[in-house]
């Protein structure tokens, strides 16, 4: 190990753990106590502005798409958003419905209706505030990266085919299918319902939000498509259907919270879909987080961000809304409007509950098929087209994991998907690290001409000394290997030699591999040295009985050579009675 090394963990080591106060502190304390003023509220009034306006027909199109009324993703948003900002552990996150929700959601909705619904939210919501309380929150960064790829790609698909009973105005026989093959089954036995307007509709929506990212970037795309598609179905009394129509449109103010309906039986036969949305919202609020980390160069506590996550979800419950979670796409404009802190985030909770006390007739007017348009490009957004054909190139492992996502997703389940994808990336992980472990006859640089030459080559003078090196991570994976290889030399010579100083990882199955070894060696009187062994090596071994007197432990094998040498005409009780290590 170099110096630069061992000062690094040295430092790491005698570095002052995290209080549980540095772990769950909001963001917005920091930012407040950094020194807030009129300068950093108006730049972030102008980006709460800004997401608001992204997020107001969004919230309501992912409402609709997930089989509840518009104006409870509004509530959402507005609830669930400010607490994500108010407690959250980044400065940056935008909390509200999200398009990744849309197929756990209806499901639920469809088996449970909307008090099942809420109250899985609910639980969720509790699960969310243990699992950041138990610091678990570190972990969801190990899922592969292959996996959430192919699971944001699934969820694209099923979005889409969500969306496509709108975006062609098609009238279907009984109610339309969750699953994706049935219900493209039924969408093509509607295909002869089809209408001209809602298709027209859905073509202005898309363009005009497609037209502005181009050339008007700045411009609310998303908010101007909708608005040109309502004025156009307005103008010319277009059959199209809208909010108005069908839903009679949304409440001018918000309800009072109330605790939904619910018994034992009740919350057991909600609870898979309860961990699926903590599952989930975990994934997706951290990622975001991640996303706005990258854009920013700050760091977000994740702990932290999953408890804001939890009371959100309770607070959404509580006023009818539905899950919350961090959204990529709004966190990422929140950025790029010039966030400054989590002020903005709550402000754009603000601006949405005063378009619903001011503006919420308008709503009446707004078009499915316009909010069909929108989410059908929020799926095109989501498929990470350059990654996804990234992965098909680079390994065989990565794109089995990818695609084997992929189809879970989209023809089982998302829960499944993950858990499968993520154990199968795990036992890939596992397949190439066991490959990097080597056992080989150690060498020595020689002096002469800086040749490397085997230990055991080089002192011909004892020819029953051989050393062998272990390299890699010593694990699980890789313990038949090597114990195969310890097996045939551990009893050829007198003196066995181990050298572990590039082990950089040992765990039980590979101290039980070598404790095996040294027990072999022991019964055919072979005297068994390891060499360079790290602490935390050692100390797994010892608790493995890899201990003197069965085992010396020297610092190098030059020691352990010497120890030999010093050895080699000492009468064998003298060498017994020799101090260890």
């Amino acid at each position: 190990m170099s110096a630069s090394t061992g000062s690094s963990i040295g430092s790491a080591v005698l570095e002052t753990p995290p209080t549980f106060r540095d772990l769950f502190t909001p963001k917005l304390v920091t930012v407040l106590r950094e020194g807030y003023g009129a300068r950093q509220l108006q730049a972030d009034a102008i980006a709460g502005l800004t997401v608001a306006i992204v997020a107001l027909p969004l919230s309501m199109a992912i409402a609709i798409a997930s089989g509840v009324s518009p104006d409870r993703g509004l509530y959402t948003a507005i609830i669930g958003g400010f607490l994500v900002s108010a407690l959250g552990g980044s400065r940056f996150q935008i909390g509200g419905p999200a398009g990744a929700f849309i197929v756990l959601v209806a499901s639920t909705m469809a088996r449970h209706g909307i008090d099942g619904l809420i109250l899985a939210t609910m639980m969720s919501g509790v699960f969310l505030l243990a699992v950041g309380y138990l610091r678990l929150g570190t972990y969801i960064k190990f899922i592969p990266y292959p996996v959430t790829v192919g699971f944001t790609a699934g969820i694209a698909v099923i979005i889409f085919a969500s969306q496509l009973s709108e975006l062609f105005g098609l009238t279907l026989e009984g109610k339309e299918p969750g699953e994706l093959l049935p219900k493209l089954q039924a969408l093509a036995a509607g295909w002869g319902t089809f209408n001209p307007a809602a298709i027209i509709v859905a073509l202005l929506t898309i363009a005009a939000i497609v037209g502005l990212k181009r050339w008007r970037p700045s411009w609310p795309g998303m908010l101007v498509g909708v608005a040109l598609a309502s004025v156009a179905v307005s103008l010319f009394a277009l059959p199209v259907e809208t909010i108005g129509t069908r839903f009679g449109g949304i409440p001018r103010t918000l309800p009072f919270p109330s605790l939904p309906a619910f018994d034992l039986a009740t919350m057991q036969a909600v609870l898979p879909d309860a961990i699926a949305f903590t599952l989930l919202g975990a994934i997706e609020s951290l990622l975001s987080a991640v996303v706005a980390d990258g854009m920013t160069g700050r760091r977000h506590r994740s702990n932290c961000e999953l408890v804001a996550q939890g009371f959100a979800n309770i607070g959404s419950a509580l006023f009818g809304g539905i899950c919350v979670t961090g959204t990529i796409a709004r966190t990422a404009t929140n950025v790029r409007s010039g966030a400054i802190g989590p002020i903005s985030g709550m402000l754009h909770s603000l601006f949405l509950l005063a378009f619903i006390l001011v503006a919420a007739p308008l709503a009446s007017y707004i078009p499915l098929a316009a909010l069909a348009g929108v989410l059908a490009l929020v799926a095109w957004n989501m498929v990470e087209k350059t990654a996804f054909a990234a992965l098909i190139r680079s390994s065989w492992g990565d794109a089995v994991v990818l695609l084997v996502t992929f189809g879970l997703v989209i023809f089982r389940d998302l829960t499944e998907g993950i858990v499968v994808g993520f154990a199968l990336g795990s036992l890939i992980f596992v397949h190439r690290m066991s490959k990097l472990v080597a056992v080989e006859v150690a060498d020595k640089a020689d002096s002469a001409d800086g040749d490397r030459v085997a230990y055991d080559a080089s002192e011909a003078s004892d020819p029953d000394t051989v050393v062998y090196r272990i390299s890699g991570a010593f694990f699980f994976g890789s313990a038949a290997t090597v114990a195969s290889v310890l097996d045939r030399i551990a009893d050829q010579r007198r003196n066995f030699v181990l050298d572990c100083s590039n082990v950089q990882f040992l765990d039980s199955s590979a101290a039980n591999v070598i404790e095996g070894a040294t027990r072999k060696a022991q019964k055919a009187g072979v005297h068994f040295f390891i060499t360079g062994a790290a602490p935390q090596v050692r100390r797994m071994l010892f608790a493995h009985g890899v201990r003197p007197p069965h085992v010396r432990y020297k610092t190098t094998v030059e020691h352990a050579i010497k120890q030999i040498g010093e050895e080699r005409h000492v009468p064998p009780a003298s060498a017994g009675r020799s101090r260890p290590g």
